[in-house]
């Protein structure tokens, strides 16, 4: 007897979005099943019942998942389709008979590190806060940075209703003639513009900001806008949160 399981797993597995958005779409009333309006909770059996998603039959196929590694240049969102029409990092990644997703998000004005994948365990994952996999970040803000400026990103920092975690900080150079610092910072959060947010909480503006690393793995050796896939050994890392 096949054994069931919830609705947003299965839709999540079969590339619609990650598992949080899809308990989203179930709440909006956007996905059926067996040609009822499902609830969040509902669990289904992959192989006998009907899944649709805003109208679309979902086909249970078993596939094999995919990781990959994109450097994103900035002017690109992380989204699979963007309501601006603007240009999205799958545009970059182009992979025939794939549904991928990202894992996680940067915004626009961000370069660097971004994973997209189809296994919707693996970006559920990935993005719960609770299994905080460091984030690196290379940072050029206006103005110098000062010793109780680099105390306070390690400390934690208001960025508005939210103290943000312990985090590690290290100059990389104080130009005084452009008056710009650059930093390099480690966080286990992931919150909406965060990094950008911790730089206004000391009063400093970002001019740059770059992703250079999600747990050990590095967009050193990718150019901006390429991308390549995921070793065995690194998803495997990643999963287990180093």
């Amino acid at each position: 007897m096949e054994e069931e399981i919830r609705l947003q797993k299965f839709l999540a597995e079969n590339g619609i979005a990650s598992r949080r958005k899809c308990e989203e779409f179930i709440v909006q009333g956007k996905v059926k099943v067996n040609g009822k309006v499902a609830e969040l909770g509902t669990k289904i059996k992959p192989n006998v019942d009907k899944v649709e998603y805003n109208g679309k039959e979902i086909v249970n196929e078993k596939k094999e998942y995919t990781y990959i590694l994109l450097n994103k240049p900035i002017d690109y969102v992380t989204t699979v389709k963007d309501q601006f029409n603007r240009k999205t990092v799958l545009d970059l990644v182009n992979i025939k008979n794939k549904r991928l997703v990202p894992v996680g998000r940067l915004d626009m004005y961000t370069s660097g590190a971004i994973i997209l994948s189809n296994d919707g365990d693996f970006v559920y994952k990935i993005t719960h806060p609770k299994h905080e996999i460091s984030k690196t970040y290379n940072v050029t803000v206006i103005g110098r940075l000062e010793k109780e400026d680099i105390q306070k990103l390690q400390n934690g920092v208001d960025i508005g209703g939210f103290i943000t975690s312990k985090a590690d900080v290290k100059i990389l150079k104080i130009d005084e003639e452009k008056n710009v610092s650059r930093f390099q910072i480690t966080i286990h959060e992931g919150k909406n513009r965060q990094i950008r947010k911790m730089c206004e909480a000391i009063n400093k503006k970002v001019i740059s900001l770059h992703r250079s690393k999600i747990g050990n793995i590095t967009v050193k050796d990718l150019k901006i806008g390429e991308w390549r896939y995921l070793s065995k050994k690194e998803v495997a890392q990643l999963k287990s949160g180093i």
